[in-house]
Parts: C-alpha cells; structure tokens; sequence
C-alpha cells in the first residue's frame, strides 16, 4: 500500500474502517464501495470505505438488525471477500 493512500486511510473524515467481514459485505451488497483491504495484521483484515451520504445510517442499521438487503447478495458477497483476503497472502 502506498503512504499516500495509507495516510488517507487513516483520515477518520474521508474513510471509514472496520474488521467486521459481515458488515463489510452488508456495505457492498447495497452499494457501498470497498476502497481497499489492509491485511498488514496476520490475524485480521482491516476493510475500508470511502464515506458518502447514507453510509453511516446504513451502518447503524446493520448493528440494529435493521439494514433490509438481499440474502443471496449478501451471500455472494462474502465470499468475494474471503477470496480476496486469501487470495494473494
């Protein structure tokens, strides 16, 4: 990872970051943008997004329970996600 996008990875303003592989492909099945994977730590994987309107609500709604998205989506996209993570280790 360069410094240049790992300096603005750490911006809290601009990204947001989570380990949470289940509200990860809860982002990207309702059209969120992964950004990037840090897997600089052996035993996690750091996800990040760019922030734009609707991400944070959508988050919340994730850990309410609420976030209504497609079983089959989500599904799909957790497994892209383990591919990537192991993919290339």
């Amino acid at each position: 990872m360069t410094k240049i996008l790992k300096d603005n990875l750490n911006s809290q303003t601009a990204y947001f970051s989570t380990f949470d592989l289940g509200c990860s492909a809860a982002l990207i099945s309702v059209g969120f943008e992964l950004i990037s994977l840090d897997k600089q730590n052996p035993r996690k994987v750091l996800f990040c997004f760019r922030k734009k309107a609707g991400l944070e609500e959508a988050i919340n709604d994730y850990f309410a329970g609420k976030l209504l998205i497609d079983a089959r989506s989500l599904f799909d996209n957790i497994k892209a996600l383990k591919n990537r993570i192991y993919s290339s280790m």
